[in-house]
C-alpha cells in the first residue's frame, strides 16, 4: 500500500479537508469565515497576522492554515475585493507568486470574486480576465464565484464546488 493510499484512507475516515484562505488586506476573509460559520458580521475589526479557524460543512470540517501547513493544503481560496479596481494588480501579482508555491500545485483554487453587493465592482468575468487565469496551468482546477461576504450570495456555490472538487481527488475509491 503505497503513501497517497494510506492518505486517502486517513482523509476518508476523517472527512477533513485543509484550506487556506487568502488575499488582500480587506478582502473579506474575515467576513467570509464568520458567515459561513453563522456567526455576528455587524463588528469586524481588521485581522493582525493570521487566524486559524474549523468551518463545519456540509459533513466536511474545512479547516484553514497558514503558509507552515502548505504540504497539507487540498483548496486554496483567493479572496479578491471586486470593488477595489486600484489594487486589482497587486492581487494578480499576489496570486500568481501564491501559485508558484510547489507545494500549493495540487490544491484547487477557489476565486471568490466578493463585494458583489457594492455598485462599480466587477463581475466575476472582468476578475478572471484582470487576474489572466485562462493562461493558468491546465493541470489546476479552479473556479471563480461572484460573492458577498455582507449578505452571504454566492458562499455556498463557492464553497460546494470546492468541498466536491477536492473530494474528487482525495476521497478516490483505491
Amino acid at each position: 500500500m503505497g503513501l497517497l493510499s494510506i492518505i486517502r484512507k486517513i482523509k476518508r475516515k476523517e472527512k477533513e479537508m485543509r484550506i487556506l484562505m487568502v488575499g488582500l488586506d480587506n478582502s473579506g476573509k474575515t467576513t467570509i469565515v464568520l458567515k459561513i460559520n453563522g456567526e455576528d458580521t455587524s463588528v469586524i475589526s481588521p485581522t493582525l497576522g493570521f487566524n486559524i479557524n474549523t468551518i463545519s460543512y456540509q459533513t466536511i470540517s474545512l479547516r484553514s492554515y497558514w503558509r507552515n501547513y502548505f504540504e497539507q493544503t487540498d483548496g486554496l481560496v483567493w479572496v479578491v475585493d471586486s470593488s477595489d479596481l486600484r489594487r486589482l494588480d497587486d492581487c494578480k501579482m499576489e496570486l500568481d507568486n501564491l501559485l508558484k508555491e510547489e507545494r500549493l500545485s495540487g490544491s484547487s483554487l477557489l476565486i471568490l470574486a466578493n463585494k458583489q453587493d457594492i455598485r462599480g465592482a466587477l463581475t466575476p468575468d472582468e476578475i478572471a480576465k484582470v487576474l489572466n487565469l485562462e493562461a493558468m496551468d491546465k493541470s489546476r482546477h479552479w473556479n471563480i464565484v461572484g460573492c458577498s461576504a455582507y449578505t452571504g450570495d454566492g458562499l455556498l456555490e463557492g464553497f460546494d464546488w470546492m468541498v466536491q472538487d477536492i473530494a474528487s481527488r482525495i476521497y478516490m475509491l483505491d
